[in-house]
This record gives structure tokens, sequence and C-alpha cells, in this order.
């Protein structure tokens, strides 16, 4: 999964490329308020333009349904496009129609177009070859830099490469996600230590079990590691936890044991009487020992204490990846355990990973982004990266 061709490696001279994009960027009123994903693609769309390829650009964006609502158009993301290329970008009216056909026939070399939001046909997502085919003939070469859809067989993302019978490669930013991500998992700089956080044991399942016998220290915060505390027997009050899980916790803590793995769990934890609702809500807190949560009490961010092992435990690794919050991010008092981790990961001078969805999403409000050695932009495709699965819009691509 970690050596595949890229764009470089195939020539794409005056041929028509279509390219598989992450452009489901966030909008409000229309109005996109990140364009972070549009930004990360432009590597790749320029690299192919300077080459003097027709760019064919396609996405998805939100959960349409398989219908056409233009409330999930891309014709914002065409825009920004438009002025971050300084040339024009068309949209095309629909994503294998005869617009889209007659625009890509027409293109010159060195012009992009962007066809309409794929999940407008509810082919898309079951991966139909009748529908992967028809998208791969408007091309003669597929290229895939969408890493935050790579986890999903559609019909844009594995079944053009599939069904459609085009050459398959990578772009930069699917070849920079592999290569950090990849070397970080299967030949790290030691020690290697991960933060896994978030809310639900369920979600980490795999990753935990594929990371112990990786890392040279775990640590597990969020609400995820209540369940790890109830299985050690501590009382943790109305905190978040799976009953059906304990077992499988004392099985980890077990198997890190057994392979010398440091398991970190939060020694302190801020409390309070109710989850904050609104989410933002002022909040009254105090910290406690984790092992004395009091009963009608419930944890919902790490504790000083646990701030400054876990920042310890950080600052003597060589690699450090991370996904999932300390604690309920989103409100002011309960964001400390979340700021301390990234703060520690900004300030070492360690390889550091974030994997994608909230603990990106905090990085970049905290300004910590640019101090990160990688921060992923698939939160569930870096998630299953971490597990060890594979890819199946990264296994499609041709090997080196």
């Amino acid at each position: 999964m970690y050596n595949k061709k890229n764009i470089e490696d195939i020539a794409v001279a005056g041929k028509r490329v279509l390219v598989r994009c992450d452009f489901n960027v966030p909008l409000k009123d229309g109005k996109i308020t990140s364009d972070k994903r549009i930004v990360e693609a432009l590597p790749t769309i320029k690299y192919l333009l300077g080459q003097g390829a027709k760019v064919i650009l396609c996405s998805h964006m939100g959960k349409p349904k398989g219908e056409v609502n233009p409330k999930y158009s891309l014709a914002p993301v065409a825009a920004r496009l438009t002025e971050l290329l300084g040339q024009e970008v068309a949209l095309c009216a629909d994503t294998i129609g005869p617009d889209a056909k007659a625009k890509a026939a027409a293109l010159a070399d060195g012009q992009a177009i962007l066809l309409e939001n794929t999940r407008f046909d509810a082919r898309e997502e079951k991966n139909d070859p009748e529908f992967a085919k028809e998208l791969a003939s408007l091309a003669e070469i597929f290229v895939n830099d969408a890493f935050g859809a790579a986890h999903r067989a559609h019909g844009s993302t594995a079944g053009v490469a599939q069904h459609g019978g085009l050459p398959a490669v990578c772009g930069y930013l699917i070849q920079k996600e592999i290569g950090v991500m990849g070397k970080a998992l299967s030949d790290p700089a030691r020690p290697f230590v991960a933060i896994l956080g978030g809310a639900k044991v369920a979600d980490k399942l795999n990753v935990i079990d594929n990371l112990l016998s990786k890392v040279d220290t775990l640590i597990i915060g969020g609400g995820m590691a209540y369940t790890f505390l109830a299985a050690k027997g501590y009382s943790i009050g109305k905190s978040l936890f799976d009953e059906t899980k304990l077992d499988y916790c004392r099985d980890m803590m077990a198997k890190a044991e057994q392979k010398g793995v440091n398991l970190l769990l939060p020694v302190d934890t801020v409390v309070a009487a109710s989850f904050p609702d609104p989410i933002d809500a002022a909040i009254a807190v105090e910290t406690v020992d984790a092992d004395k949560i009091p009963a009608d009490k419930m944890g919902l961010d790490i504790g000083a204490k646990t701030r400054e092992l876990f920042a310890n435990a950080v600052k003597s690794a060589k690699t450090v990846v991370w996904n999932g919050p300390m604690g309920v991010f989103e409100n002011p008092t309960l964001a400390e355990g979340t700021i301390a981790v990234a703060r520690a990961l900004a300030e070492s001078d360690a390889i550091t990973i974030v994997g994608g969805g909230d603990s990106a999403a905090a990085c970049e409000q905290l300004g910590f982004a640019d101090r990160i050695t990688h921060i992923s932009t698939g939160g569930g495709a870096s998630l299953e990266f971490l597990e060890g699965r594979t890819l199946p819009g990264i296994d499609c691509l041709e090997n080196k």
C-alpha cells in the first residue's frame, strides 16, 4: 500500500486526466468557511496543468443521498478554484451527463473543469460498475488524490480504476499521506508514542490492537479512557463508558504488559454534574483523582497531573501519532487537556502526525497546525490506516 505510482510516473501531456479530490468543504449560507481541502489539492492540479494535461476534477460534497440537491452543489468550489488557480474552472451541470461529456471533450491542454457532485448519482456510493465506466470514459488517466475518501470503495474512488480500465496513480496529497503515515507505522523513529482520544472505545478497538504491536507507549484519554478505568475496578461515577467492552479493555491492558508497552491512562480527571448543554455553555467543574470520581459526577477532560504525564511522554518521543481529543474540547472549560496535548506535539522535536477529524480541528483552532509535521486530511481514512486496514481508494492504484 505504501509503494504506489504517482503523477510523475506517468506521461500526462495532452491527456484527459480524471482527478478525484476531496472538496467536501464546510459551507455556511453557500459560502466556504474553510478552503483547506481545496488548497491541499492544488499541488497536484498545478502539476498536471503545468504538464499540459486536460484536467477533469471530481468530488463529493455532503450527503445528498443520491439526488440532485442545489444545497450540495460544487459551484462555490469551482469559484474558489478559479480564484486560486488564476484561470477559469468551469462547473459542469452534471457528473457523467451531456454537459460533462461536452466540456470534457472541449478541454484544451492546461485547462481544468469540475464535474458536479458525484453523490448526486445514487450509483456512486454503491460503486456501480456502469457508473464507474461512464465516469472513466471522460478520461484517459485516473488520479486519486482524495485521502479523506480513500477508505470508501465508491465509483469515483475505487470503481474508476477497477471497472474503467484506466491507468490509475496517486496525486501528491495521497503520496504524502501514505509516505508519512506509512513510514510511521512500518519503520518509526523510536520511541514511538501513540495518543488516542475521542468518545467511544468501540471506534478504536482495532486501532488499539494494531498499535500495541508497534508502539513503545500508548496513551489513552478522552471519553474512551473511562471504560479502561472501569475495567481496572475504579468508580467512574456517571462518566461515559461501554459496559460491553470491559473485557476487551482488560485484554488490551494485559497485551500491553506482555509486549512491554507503556500504557498510560488518566491519573486525574475534570468532572462536572452533567454534560454541557449547549456544548459551549459555562460549566462548574472540579478535578479529582481518576479512581475517585464521585457517584453523581462525570469525567469530561483530563486533569492537570495527567496533562503533565502525557506531555512528558511526548517530550521523549521521536515519533508521535495522535487521534482524538482528550475531553469535550468544544467547551473552553473542558479544552485544557486537548490544548496540552496539541502544545506538547507542537513543542516536540519528534515527527508528529495528527490523524484528521477533531484532533486536526483542535490543532487548527489553537494555532499549532504549522508546528505539526503532518496533519492528515482524512479522519476516517487515517483511523483505518492506523488499524492496518487496506484502503480501497489506494489499493486500486498501480504499484511502482
